[in-house]
């Protein structure tokens, strides 16, 4: 008697697309905001990359230079940075997408650009902010960070949660657009229940899991000092180190959030692996940071190879084959 196997999907039959709002893109990788997507030219360098979504740099309503250098280091597992939002300002990131959504259009291409992310330095400025692009014709993903850990003497909104409800108030008696929050990393179950409960009080398109986890210090043994100058050293932790956080934070809200609100994972992505991971805890999409930082653009053909790979070796045919469907031991 014939022993029954189940068929190899073959390399042409797996689909990596994937699916958020009313898009479809070719695959679930993005980049983080902040990396590789300062000015045109890292946005169009990523435009021809294997991505298969891009965000703009968190913009602010002026633009600004940021926190002084060094401000940015690599660790022996990761990162930390206190960039302190240096970027072009909101107009420049609108203007930018319209006009690459117009060519994109023009050449019957699926446009990469549906996602401006968005950082306020206070409530009043991010209702500023959003107020614009309500009244502008773009009509996609705007990404609302309420947990940059690097602005100098500001907080992040993230870890308040009465005033997180409070803007989210604020700006859905107006905004009619498609908003995400990227949010930072939670370490208690009863603060992924609190801060659940309040974001399925609203229409949000998705949540954002995790920003860096702030706020660490590496030191240079040889020297006695701290690698980055902002903050006397105090920066945001990135890469590997955060991944496993991560994970628990996308499993965390997919869990507690209701289904029409999708969750991206980002943290600590350097394989196709952690990739899948991230999947298999429910994220829609995937965003990389410190590990695109450190290999540029073209991280995302290798990511893209490998992911490939493992569905393969899993029989997955599709994304959603897997997706959210991480097991317990039993």
């Amino acid at each position: 008697m014939t022993k029954e196997t189940t068929p190899h999907h073959s390399s042409e039959s797996i689909d990596l697309t994937a699916h958020l709002g009313r898009f479809t893109f070719s695959n679930c990788l993005m980049n983080a905001s902040g990396v590789y997507c300062f000015d045109a030219d890292e946005l169009n360098e990523l435009n021809q990359s294997k991505a298969g979504a891009i965000v703009t740099k968190s913009a602010t309503v002026e633009k600004r230079t940021g926190n002084p250098e060094p401000r940015y280091a690599t660790l022996t597992h990761g990162s930390i940075n206190s960039m302190g939002l240096p970027n072009l300002g909101i107009d420049y990131y609108i203007d930018f997408v319209l006009m690459a959504q117009l060519d994109d259009q023009a050449k019957e291409k699926d446009s990469k650009f549906r996602f401006i992310s968005v950082s306020g330095l206070s409530p009043s400025e991010n209702i500023d902010i959003l107020q614009k692009i309500q009244g502008t014709p773009y009509q996609d993903f705007v990404e609302l960070n309420l947990s940059c850990p690097n602005v100098i003497g500001e907080p992040q909104m993230g870890y308040n949660f009465s005033a997180t409800r409070r803007l989210l108030e604020q700006v859905f008696s107006f905004y009619t657009k498609p908003l995400g929050v990227k949010l930072p990393p939670y370490f208690d179950l009863v603060h992924f229940d609190q801060m659940a409960t309040i974001l399925n009080e609203f229409p949000l398109a998705y949540v954002n899991v995790i920003n860096s986890i702030g706020n660490g210090l590496a030191i240079d043994t040889e020297t006695e000092t701290a690698v980055i100058k902002p903050k006397n050293g105090f920066g945001g932790i990135g890469g590997d180190y955060v991944k496993h956080t991560a994970l628990a934070n996308v499993k965390g809200f997919y869990d507690r959030l209701d289904p029409t609100i999708k969750v991206i994972g980002t943290g600590g992505v350097e394989s196709g692996e952690d990739v899948f991971q991230h999947l298999l805890c429910g994220a829609s999409m995937v965003q990389i940071g410190t590990s695109l930082h450190e290999e540029g653009p073209e991280i995302f053909e290798r990511i893209e190879r490998e992911l490939h790979d493992i569905m393969a070796s899993k029989n997955y045919k599709t994304i959603d084959d897997f997706r959210g469907k991480l097991k317990s031991l039993m």
